[in-house]
């Protein structure tokens, strides 16, 4: 039985046939037999199973001196002997063919949509355009670092900001560790680690006033005011008031059950598992809703008698489908789910009516909600917590929660209780 740690020689023949006639090869006591392949290419074969192979496969690296198949073969036998042997041949697959099987790889296992699309678009606008005919393996240090001085061209014309540029870079990250975890290519452990990319300015949020709030809502398409009033008055995100139903309201109790998110009209899961929960509600924003549903703003849009034929029609060819009715708070005038593109424009042109700042976004109205809800004083901070559906205290109050002025108007006595009296000592000294 051949030993798997002793190379093949490609050029003579390990078994003889009577009547072949030897090389200048060997020597009298021990003659070599030339193959077909005698004098052609590299000598010494190192034929070893990958484990990912199927059995019929050998795979049969070839090398010009013997010591160097023997050693090949000691190290590759050793890691797949150990579960650490990685396939060289992953990285010669052009890099832009594993950035396609990426984004298949993410679709199927990432469970929001909104996520999805945006490694979509930097890897079709971005990372693709960049890689050009590499190989995954050829992927090294400069050529990360290639990447980012091509961002900061796009940086230095506006085409995009510093903080899109640190979110490209993320998922250009996510993409070559992928590789490695994945596909098992072997790449050097430094090609994207300290990188460095030019600062971004952290964005503050848009602190809005009741005021403003009452004028975004007036100033917005009808149909879609009650998304101001459910992301102002409860906390919902974009995606949480596009999926949210009518039966998970109960208005006797003053509640309601956030349970799911809508993204390019699909149900999908909430951002995390604190957001999916029964909240209580202010009756302000129940009869908000009430009136909402009362104009009929749930229902698609009553159109002309002609355009109901031309449907009809359609219908009967299967070109069409009347919208089915999900119970959803918020729809588009089709009376389907709405979706991001359709709001955001509303949204931009409300924003404009109102005279609201230019930074302003919609989901500051989460911050206008936690921020409200705290300086109202009726709640304990966890309950503040809680109410926004924030897993992490520190989220609620270090990064929704605006103290505004109120740090420095309080009148702070607890050391003088502590050290002097009670209260009322405090208040006469």
């Amino acid at each position: 039985m051949r030993d798997p740690y002793e190379p093949l020689d490609r050029w003579h023949k390990q078994y003889p046939k009577e009547g072949d006639e030897p090389c200048k090869c060997g020597s009298r006591q021990h003659p070599k037999y030339p193959t077909a392949e005698h004098g052609r290419g590299s000598q010494w074969l190192a034929p070893y199973r990958a484990p990912s192979d199927p059995p019929e496969k050998i795979r049969k690296p070839a090398y010009e001196h013997y010591d160097e198949a023997k050693k090949f073969l000691a190290e590759t036998l050793t890691d797949i002997g150990r579960g650490a042997w990685v396939d060289p041949e992953a990285g010669k697959v052009l890099a832009v063919t594993l950035a396609e099987e990426w984004l298949g790889w993410i679709k199927k296992k990432h469970g929001v949509q909104n996520t999805v699309n945006t490694y979509t678009t930097h890897a079709r606008v971005y990372i693709i355009p960049f890689l050009g005919r590499r190989t995954a393996g050829s992927l090294r240090r400069p050529d990360t670092n290639a990447f980012v001085d091509v961002l900061t061209e796009k940086l230095e014309r506006e085409e995009i900001s510093a903080t899109y540029l640190q979110q490209v870079f993320k998922t250009w990250r996510i993409w070559v560790n992928w590789l490695v975890d994945e596909k098992e290519v072997p790449l050097p452990a430094n090609v994207v680690q300290r990188i460095r990319l030019p600062e971004a300015d952290e964005r503050e949020p848009y602190d809005y006033t009741p005021e403003e709030v009452e004028r975004l809502a007036a100033a917005i398409e009808p149909r879609y005011e009650i998304m101001v009033w459910m992301a102002a008055c409860g906390g919902l995100r974009e995606g949480e008031g596009f999926g949210m139903l009518k039966e998970r309201i109960d208005f006797l109790r003053r509640r309601w059950f956030v349970k799911e998110q809508r993204q390019q009209g699909k149900a999908v899961k909430t951002k995390t598992k604190s957001s999916m929960a029964w909240v209580s509600v202010d009756a302000f924003l129940l009869g908000k809703i009430a009136a909402h549903l009362a104009a009929g703003y749930d229902k698609p849009e009553p159109v002309k008698h002609d355009t109901e034929l031309r449907r009809q029609r359609r219908q009967a060819r299967g070109e069409w489908a009347p919208p089915v009715d999900e119970g959803l708070i918020v729809t588009n005038p089709q009376g389907r789910p709405l979706r991001r593109s359709v709001f955001n424009k509303a949204w931009n042109e409300a924003k404009r009516k109102a005279g609201v700042g230019k930074d302003a976004r919609f989901h500051d109205l989460k911050g206008f909600y936690s921020t409200t809800l705290a300086r109202s004083r009726q709640h304990d901070p966890k309950t503040v917590q809680r109410l926004s559906r924030h897993s992490r205290f520190e989220e609620t109050w270090d990064t929704y929660v605006r103290a505004g002025e109120e740090g420095e108007e309080v009148t702070v006595t607890a050391f003088t209780v502590a050290f002097v009296g009670d209260g009322a000592e405090a208040a006469a000294s």
